[in-house]
């Protein structure tokens, strides 16, 4: 029997988890991105990436982040290489909403009371009265190693075609790809998952439905910075109103700081060169949350951009065709702890079988387009 040949586009994440799945589905696989393999323009392409289950009032999506958090350690074993550090997750909230969250967790979180909170972590400022929830097994992903591990994996695998600096310029719903100065590469499935490059590839109509977001990060390390933020979880809400977050050092990496108010919405990708304006925005705000905040601590900043729906703010998968071609279209800023499930998902799609649900709508729910006029239909 001839094995399927699936062509991937983008080495992200999701493109490096999808053409894993396919090849040990006994997939042909090809794998292309504009820059090298994997890429370090990606947006999953970072340091630190959290992976914890606490979605506040949706069980749906908690289940799912602790399917999740199980899949990235299955991951990390089969590619017998260590890049997710079991630090815990801590997530601050009014102490009456404990309850609920805990509930949501079961036997993966514990309450925090706001004196513990102050006992635990004296250099975090909490905002007065909140309490928090723990997550004693979560921790934070090393996204450049998890990324390099897969690459090496796949560059390994005979199945397995790499075609790095080859940039696709046009998609075809025949399941072929199109470069920049000639060329196609055409497959039996396409999958594209090009980070916020992909909407150059999609049809209007779809990519018309995408916002482009823009986030500014800090790179932190007060000396001596081991010492200082020893037993500190990741912290994606620290319960003020920026909807600021921080993770701490893993592996000798710097502080991460930001905030869901250094994240905006762009016309077009440019530079990654932090403004001044959103770097000091970021400085003002971690003074105030941080006891003993040392601006000239601040080692770095870089910008990155991902895609979202613009109505709902998630991800979103689309097909084009006959099911031939199958877009990654947008990340939505929060799929990278839900990759190995959404990987899993598309390559079920692309092996033409039935797909394992993920539990996140747009995924399960993806939408479709017509062929020949690139419309959308129900």
């Amino acid at each position: 029997m001839i094995p399927v040949r699936i062509v991937v586009v983008g080495s992200g994440v999701i493109g490096l988890l999808v053409a894993v799945e396919c090849v040990r589905a006994g997939a042909q696989v090809d794998l292309v991105d504009q820059a090298g393999i994997p890429s370090r323009r990606a947006t999953s392409h970072d340091r630190q990436r959290v992976i914890r289950a606490l979605h506040r009032g949706d069980a749906t999506l908690t289940r799912a982040a602790l399917r999740a958090h199980q899949s990235w350690l299955d991951v990390e074993r089969r590619l017998g290489t260590r890049f997710y550090h079991r630090a815990g997750a801590l997530t601050a909230m009014p102490a009456a909403d404990v309850p609920a969250s805990l509930a949501l967790l079961g036997a993966s979180g514990r309450a925090l009371s706001s004196g513990e909170l102050s006992a635990r972590y004296p250099r975090i400022r909490f905002p007065a009265g909140l309490a928090a929830v723990a997550e004693p097994a979560a921790g934070v992903v090393l996204a450049d190693r998890a990324l390099t591990a897969l690459a090496c994996w796949l560059h390994d695998q005979p199945a397995v075609r790499l075609y790095p600096g080859r940039r696709v310029v046009t998609i075809d719903e025949a399941a072929a790809v199109r470069f920049a100065g000639g060329g196609v590469l055409a497959g039996d499935r396409v999958v594209v998952a090009a980070g916020p490059w992909s909407r150059d590839l999609l049809p209007a109509a779809l990519g018309g439905d995408l916002t482009l977001y823009r986030q500014s990060v800090l790179s932190y390390a007060p000396v001596p910075s081991r010492e200082t933020w020893a037993g500190t979880p990741a912290i994606p809400a620290l319960g003020t109103g920026h909807g600021a977050w921080l993770i701490p050092p893993v592996a000798n990496t710097p502080v991460r700081l930001s905030a869901a108010s250094a994240c905006r919405a762009v016309a077009e990708m440019t530079d990654r060169v932090t403004p001044d304006r959103w770097r000091q925005h970021l400085i003002d705000h971690f003074r105030s949350l941080l006891a003993g905040f040392d601006p000239a601590a601040v080692i770095g900043a870089t910008d990155g951009y991902y895609l979202a729906a613009t109505v709902g703010g998630g991800p979103v998968l689309a097909t084009l065709g006959d099911d031939a071609v199958w877009t990654y279209a947008a990340c939505g800023g929060m799929s990278f702890k839900f990759a190995p499930l959404i990987a899993r998902n598309i390559a079920d799609r692309a092996m033409g079988r039935p797909p394992r649900r993920t539990g996140l709508d747009s995924i399960d729910r993806p939408r479709r387009f017509a062929a020949a006029r690139r419309e959308e239909v129900a």
